[in-house]
């Protein structure tokens, strides 16, 4: 049950991740990389896959290192866009996507480690196959899908604007 030193770290900035998310998500409607909440989610997202490749708990490489990776590879595809592609519409649907998800996404460990972790007397989940993880991830699914549907319409907005 405990946490090494890179775990904790590892902890911290994620949620620093999570929360500039969220306040971006309540400033924008979405993640957004030009404003300080958005770089801050993309920098504390990438810390935070690279130092869950250190942490394991079966001591070798694994499925959440691979999950790391793909976290990694998606807002790292979504901040090309953004640099790249500034000036292609098209482009916004995409990275506004990519960078949702990969919240979205970032939430499936955090709820499993914090479910079966705390409290820690009595952990909310005995693991990752509890049906409390599984409804409360199925209600981040929905409201994922709700969410990419209004940046979608957001979005499309801002396009004909421009």
């Amino acid at each position: 049950m405990g946490i090494s030193n890179l775990g904790i770290f590892h902890t911290i900035i994620g949620i620093t991740a999570l929360a500039a998310a969220i306040i971006s998500f309540v400033r924008y409607g979405k993640i957004n990389l030009a404003h300080l909440t958005g770089k801050l989610y993309f920098y504390a997202t990438i810390i935070t896959a690279v130092t869950a490749l250190g942490i394991s708990k079966s001591g070798g490489f694994n499925k959440g290192h691979v999950f790391s990776l793909f976290i990694l590879a998606i807002i790292l595809v979504a901040h090309l866009l953004f640099t790249k592609r500034k000036q292609k519409k098209r482009a916004r649907y995409v990275e506004n996507f990519l960078l949702s998800f990969s919240f979205f996404l970032s939430l499936i460990p955090t709820i499993n480690e914090t479910f079966t972790r705390i409290p820690t007397s009595h952990p909310l989940a005995e693991g990752p196959t509890d049906p409390l993880i599984g409804k409360t991830l199925l209600t981040l699914f929905i409201v994922f899908c709700i969410g990419a549907i209004f940046q979608f319409i957001k979005q499309r907005k801002i396009n004909k604007l421009q």
